[in-house]
């Protein structure tokens, strides 16, 4: 009977095979092929610079409808948080605060090491550079710039190319929905599918990004030599360190003084998750598993269920200090650094923007991108010179925004005492190791629990 019903069962879908290497591989090549032009024909690489200006239009295009489902869909998960009551409200106090410090962190480091400062870019910006920022100032003043964040219509801020205006926009929209409760829900279904479109175009054109790469480098290459290829590597290893200190740094303390957890042993045991993140560029791909991991370390399933997903939208330390020094970056190479106001104004902005900016990779340069238009938008153009690198810098955004929220769970467990501490530390002994044969979509692994929350040993 059993082989009767074994052949009479569909046969399992084929697996889409993951081609993103490609992708890496393609960038690569591209960088390096982009510095040899540069540096062999310079004249040849300062032609083609081109194509990095027309991929950094393909990102322009997305910017407007990757802010608006962000921030709307963000804003609905904070109204789904809210109804755990304790957990969900600390969870968002804490998430705001660390994006925010992580910011700041970004800003800091930044202002060091001064990235970029050696490139002085300021020719090969000019004539746009001059038309983006005849542009921002033909409308001086404070209530002019207030009377610009209004559009014409609800709709027109997502066709006009202003980011404040689809910012705004998507605030209304969010507390709107978050105001109609559970008659809210086919909207808020709507614009996650909608979503989903906008993150699918985006991935297409980042398919694009061996091209644009090579234009940028190229023409940059072109024109200062290997000063270009020198401060390129100098803004990527200040950010791999920036954010490894971070993550065993400020994270790590918090853990052992609130938890009384070791980020090394809790590094080792998310270390299947990191080598998956690593792989994909995407901290998303890694989300049922980070779920699945922290129940079975000991928080409540509630917890997790709350801290998780909302912090995949609201707690991105690694995207946050990437925007904030690859922002300083742009502007030091194209000779205009930003002052402290405008510093601070972009760290407000990169603070809302930047939710929703995790899982799909690319969804940080677009935010980095809208914070330029909102600021500065005569340092547009200079996104181009990151589209070579970004690829290499997602994995340390990913990794810092995976450990970011692993460690959220676990210090919101213990601020709301929903963490068997003991199962903790046996756990990250080897004692209890996570079995990944369990490891399925409906209960992630979980042991079953009782009414009251505690866990029933399994049979023997």
């Amino acid at each position: 009977m059993a082989n009767q019903l074994d052949a009479a069962a569909p046969p399992d879908p084929p697996r889409k095979k993951d081609r993103t290497h490609w992708l890496y591989i393609g960038v690569i090549v591209a960088v390096v092929a982009g510095v040899v032009v540069g540096l062999l024909a310079p004249e040849v690489g300062k032609s083609v610079g081109v194509l990095g200006t027309m991929f950094v239009n393909l990102i322009k295009m997305m910017i407007a409808p990757v802010i608006f489902c962000t921030i709307v869909l963000g804003i609905g998960s904070v109204r789904k948080a809210a109804t755990v009551g304790k957990v969900g409200g600390l969870a968002f106090v804490y998430f705001l605060v660390m994006s925010t410090f992580a910011l700041a962190i970004g800003l800091v480091v930044g202002n060091i090491l001064h990235p970029g400062s050696g490139l002085q870019l300021s020719e090969s910006a000019a004539a746009k550079g001059a038309q983006y920022a005849e542009t921002a100032h033909e409308s001086g003043g404070l209530l002019d710039f207030v009377q610009g964040i209004i559009p014409e219509t609800m709709f027109s801020a997502l066709t006009a190319g202003s980011v404040l205006q689809a910012l705004f926009i998507a605030l209304l929209v969010g507390f709107a929905l978050q105001g109609m409760g559970s008659a809210g829900e086919p909207a808020l279904r709507a614009i996650a599918s909608l979503q989903k479109l906008v993150f699918k175009v985006l991935v297409m054109i980042l398919w694009l990004a061996p091209i644009g790469a090579f234009g940028a480098i190229a023409n940059v290459v072109g024109q200062t030599g290997w000063t270009a290829v020198t401060q390129l590597l100098g803004l990527m290893l200040g950010f791999y360190i920036t954010c490894i200190l971070f993550v065993f740094g400020v994270l790590g303390v918090l853990l052992r003084v609130v938890a009384g957890v070791s980020i090394f042993k809790l590094v080792r045991y998310l270390a299947r998750e990191y080598l998956l993140i690593v792989s994909t560029s995407s901290s998303e791909s890694a989300l049922p598993r980070l779920i699945a991991k922290m129940e079975h370390l000991g928080v409540e399933r509630t917890t997790v269920g709350v801290v998780v997903p909302t912090g995949y939208s609201f707690n991105l330390d690694g995207t946050a200090i990437y925007l904030t020094m690859a922002s300083l970056f742009i502007a030091g190479a194209l000779g205009d650094p930003l002052s402290l106001g405008e510093q601070i104004g972009l760290l407000v902005f990169m603070i809302v923007a930047s939710k929703g900016a995790a899982g799909v990779t690319g969804a940080g340069l677009a935010t980095l991108a809208g914070g330029l238009q909102a600021h500065r938008p005569d340092l547009l153009d200079g996104v181009g010179l990151i589209v070579g690198i970004d690829r290499f810098m997602s994995e340390a955004r990913a990794l810092t925004n995976f450990s970011g929220n692993a460690v959220a769970t676990l210090l919101v467990g213990s601020w709301t005492h929903t963490v068997d501490k003991d199962r903790v530390d046996a756990v990250l002994r080897g004692d209890d190791p996570f079995d990944e044969l369990t490891m399925v979509d409906d209960d992630h692994g979980r042991v079953d629990e009782e009414p009251t929350g505690k866990r029933v040993p399994e049979p023997a």
